[in-house]
């Protein structure tokens, strides 16, 4: 059964190798050559925005047949040539609003039509407003965006499960984020930083709901507005929200074997003023049991072997709450103020067996019984004022923006340690740890767009980030033979404070030559300010840099309607993120520690990248090739203490990285009803190490499709799968899976409410993932079981009317840090 499962899924994803070669622009009649030539610009008939890449047609007076088309650049603008004098129709489209018919005449010379506008395609539904659909997967030029909300599926689940099924994003089995073959990628939510995802990234995933979330961009390469990190590209999570007339909320339920949770919004707009929140909480349960196998190859010729085995009941729980209030005095002037919070609780009660033998006095064999505890309250303040120039300077915006946020974290845990292979008396050892972290954060950034002419814009802008770190960590021990109560161990326990300053400038002129070529220079100037101390320890470390951040990018459009070739270029920093700075020594289980390494440098990344992309009415396709050489690159490494006789990992600027690739995305709606969409990725990673006098290198491939069927007004059935061949890191090597998902979804109560049945990875109880990492000291063997089969039954009902356009807001991105892994990987915050 799960062998034909597999092939038959196999047999899907290899579908789009076949259709995406359909994929190219309405066919249109040749139709006599003339002078005229016909040039206007398509916008959104509430905001004024340009529709970029709206698809425009010309058609006869009467009949439906195109003559010839075009799609709309960047800025919403159209041209066609060649016309022979006389009355047309010019058709006008685009996903999500309303297909406009024009009547034009075109005479002997130019015609300029002026700003033709769009409105959304939104129908009043017993009160409720349901605005057009979008496809799941949208691709332009310079990002990939998945429209969460318009997959079923997702909801009653959390980010996580949203981003394991985002084009170009791999999560492993541990939730670690990989984009496009790398780690190194910056994670933003509302194109903002936030304090939720400053610490464990993978646990923090777990407590942002589905049902909360639009939109997932991927940006592959960043422009030089952007931050001057991320080398893999950033990730932006679009939380649902609106600034639309009226009121509307929404109230929502999930139980299911893996979570459960509440969720509810509501949204208000009278006039000028605003107000959007949103409040949830949810309980998460994710077991794991991991087995770890060493061998040790020890300086007098002997062996060593480890065994350790190791059960885990990992389970959470949390709530999540955001405010945001609105300030429209002028369709000139918005402002923004809004603020959002969470509390998170964690506790992973885990078994450990152990049993090393080697020279006599290290043989070893007993168990322990350990709890650990984690809890996290963050929250994230954020004001904004965005000036606009009317419709006579549409391009022209001027913006101040200001951030604070704040993270507080404490890790904890206790263990008994018995001298046997079972968990009983009597105790012969006890450790008590603990470790308050806190993460400060204030951001002022400003930001000016400068139109010149109609396609020429500039760019200007400078951000200060203050970053102010400390992580407490001590450590008590109880030698139940020899002491009658915990002792301190100075060894490891300090106090490490760290502060860091970025201050930057950016500026990007955007330009074309000619109607077919368009291009974008910039240039991104930072200066980086680091001091760090310990409390127990004499002296302090510092370190300071200036970089340049070049970025450049040449589009082409092509002959053929709809198709576009684009050419870019960018030159990236790295910073370590806290969590790969910290000190502090994970030990919970004896032979095997992590720690950060607080004198970190930055890497540094250039990146080039090659992408084509053609959008028709049922079909888009995009692919693109990239190669990315990352110098200093920050590697995680093991050792092994042979004093201590112990394995070591912490970080370090250890190697060479380079990364060349291929993407292929394709979507495809074979009935009106039915859409399908795929993704293929694969890529070659070579490390080279220096320092350890090693490469490592690997390929890789990433594929996944997704299906929607609707059955009549009411039902929608869903589904998804793909797999992933693994990855390499300097020293270690490790397995991909296979991943599925079907859902069903019934319209309720006039389509104002929907109950969602869904179930993933339901044909095995969990996925193993295998590790093999080696080194000249010892070849560890890892198996990590993630139990994942789950099954979700999800209710929402939606009350309230709208009215109105959506109006865009400036927001803060602070995408300058390389960040964190799992909770399993390094010294925690």
């Amino acid at each position: 059964m799960k062998q034909a499962f597999t092939l038959a899924l196999l047999a899907l994803l290899a579908a789009p190798a076949a259709w995406a070669q359909t994929t190219t622009a309405p066919a249109t009649t040749a139709s006599p050559k003339g002078t005229g030539r016909l040039t206007g610009r398509v916008v959104d008939a509430t905001t004024k925005k340009p529709v970029e890449y709206a698809t425009v047609a010309l058609l006869p007076a009467t009949g439906t047949t195109p003559l010839t088309g075009t799609a709309c650049d960047a800025d919403g603008r159209f041209e066609l040539k060649d016309l022979p004098a006389g009355s047309y129709r010019l058709q006008l489209s685009f996903v999500g609003y309303t297909t406009r018919f024009e009547p034009v005449t075109v005479t002997s010379s130019a015609t300029e039509v002026g700003a033709l506008t769009l409105a959304s395609a939104a129908q009043n539904l017993a009160g409720v407003t349901v605005t057009g659909e979008r496809p799941v997967v949208e691709t332009k030029p310079d990002r990939l965006v998945y429209n969460a909300d318009q997959d079923a599926s997702n909801t009653g689940g959390t980010a996580a499960d949203i981003l394991r099924k985002t084009p170009l994003v791999n999560l492993d089995g541990e939730g670690n984020v990989q984009l496009r073959g790398t780690s190194n990628v910056r994670i933003l939510i509302n194109n903002k930083p936030s304090a939720l995802l400053s610490g464990n990234l993978a646990e923090a995933l777990k407590q942002i709901p589905a049902d909360q979330i639009k939109a997932i961009e991927v940006v592959t390469a960043p422009s030089a507005k952007y931050d001057g990190e991320g080398s893999g590209g950033v990730i932006n999570i679009v939380l649902k929200k609106n600034s639309l007339q009226g009121m509307n909320g929404s109230v929502g339920a999930s139980g299911g074997n893996r979570n459960q949770g509440l969720n509810g919004s509501l949204n208000a707009k009278r006039g000028v003023v605003g107000v959007n929140t949103k409040l949830s909480g949810f309980r998460n349960r994710y077991p794991f049991r991991s087995s770890t196998t060493r061998t040790s190859f020890l300086p007098n010729g002997a062996v060593g072997q480890l065994n350790e085995r190791t059960t885990s009941r990992n389970q959470g729980q949390g709530g999540y709450g955001q405010v945001e209030l609105t300030y429209d005095p002028s369709p000139l002037h918005s402002f923004t103020i809004s603020g959002n919070g969470n509390l998170y609780n964690n506790r992973t009660p885990q078994e450990l067996f152990n049993q090393y033998q080697g020279e006599p006095k290290l043989d070893t064999l007993y168990s322990r019984d350990i709890n650990r505890q984690d809890q996290s309250r963050n929250f994230d303040l954020n004001a904004g004022y965005t000036r606009t120039f009317g419709e006579k300077q549409p391009r022209r915006e001027w913006s101040v923006l200001a951030q604070h946020t704040s993270n507080r974290s404490r890790e904890q845990y206790r263990l008994d340690q018995f001298p046997t292979s079972e968990l009983r008396g009597p105790i012969e050892y006890q450790e008590a740890s603990r470790n308050l972290a806190r993460n400060l954060e204030t951001t002022f950034q400003t930001d000016y767009t400068q139109p010149f002419g109609e396609k020429n814009t500039l760019e200007v802008g400078a951000k200060h980030i203050r970053r102010q770190v400390s992580s407490d960590y001590t450590l008590d021990t109880l030698l139940t033979s020899e002491q009658t109560g915990f002792v301190r161990s100075p060894l490891r326990s300090n106090r490490f404070d760290y502060h860091q300053n970025v201050l930057a400038a950016y500026g990007t002129y955007n330009f074309s030559l000619g109607k077919k070529y368009a291009f974008s220079l910039g240039t991104r100037l930072e200066r980086t300010d680091i001091q760090g101390e310990f409390q127990n320890e004499a002296g302090r470390f510092s370190n300071d840099y200036l970089n340049v951040l070049p970025n450049l990018s040449a589009t082409r459009t092509l002959k053929k309607d709809g198709q576009t070739l684009r050419l870019s270029y960018s030159r990236r920093i790295q910073r370590p993120q806290i969590y790969f700075l910290n000190p502090y020594v994970n030990q919970v289980t004896p032979n095997s520690v992590s720690f950060g390494n607080p004198k970190l440098r930055p890497e540094m990344a250039q990146l080039a990248e090659l992408t084509y992309g053609t959008f028709a009415e049922k079909t888009s396709f995009n692919a693109s090739a990239f190669v990315r050489r990352t110098g200093n690159s920050i590697e995680r490494f093991s050792d092994y203490n042979e004093k201590l006789a112990r394995n070591e990992t912490t970080y370090g600027n250890l190697s060479t990285t380079t990364i060349y690739g291929v993407n292929l995305y394709g979507s495809w709606k074979p009935l009106k009803d039915w859409d399908l969409s795929s993704n293929l990725s694969g890529d070659y990673t070579n490390l080279r190490s220096a320092l350890l006098n090693r490469p490592n290198r690997r390929a890789s491939i990433y594929m996944n499709i997704n299906s929607s069927l609707k059955l009549g007004k009411a039902y929608t059935l869903q589904g998804y799968g793909g797999f992933w061949t693994g990855g390499v890191e300097l020293q270690t090597r490790y397995s991909g899976g296979l991943y599925y998902g079907l859902s069903v979804k019934k319209l309720l109560l006039a389509e104002k409410a929907d109950i969602i049945l869904g179930a993933n990875n339901f044909l095995a109880p969990g996925r193993e993932f295998r590790s093999t990492t080696t080194t000249p000291d010892f070849i560890n063997q890892g198996i990590f079981y993630s139990y994942q089969r789950s099954f979700r039954l999800s209710f929402n009902y939606r009350f309230g009317k709208l009215e109105g356009g959506q109006r865009q807001r400036r927001t803060i991105r602070n995408d300058d840090s390389k960040g964190g892994g799992s909770g399993q990987q390094g010294g925690g915050q």
